[in-house]
């Protein structure tokens, strides 16, 4: 039993799609991609927010305050990705 365990702990450990750190990975539904708890959070914020601007887009409503969130998160995902290359 212990092997079981210890096969299904390796499956979800590796490199991060983002950030490129190696740990403990999760999926997101709908994702084949993989990332570490930090990336995971923006990733499914960023998903969530380009489903709301897309929806104030077309209900006419001003999009400027989520653009702006979308911005920083895109943004602190580039700069963790970034000083992952350089530890490399």
């Amino acid at each position: 039993m212990l092997n079981n365990l210890q096969s299904v702990d390796q499956e979800f450990v590796g490199r991060c799609s983002v950030c490129g750190c190696v740990g403990e990975l999760v999926e997101l539904p709908g994702r084949l991609e993989r990332f570490c708890l930090a990336c995971s959070g923006d990733v499914a914020t960023a998903v969530l927010l380009t489903t709301e601007i897309d929806a104030a887009t077309l209900g006419g409503r001003n999009t400027n305050e989520l653009v702006s969130e979308f911005a920083q998160i895109s943004c602190r995902m580039l700069e963790r990705a970034q000083s992952a290359e350089l530890e490399f």
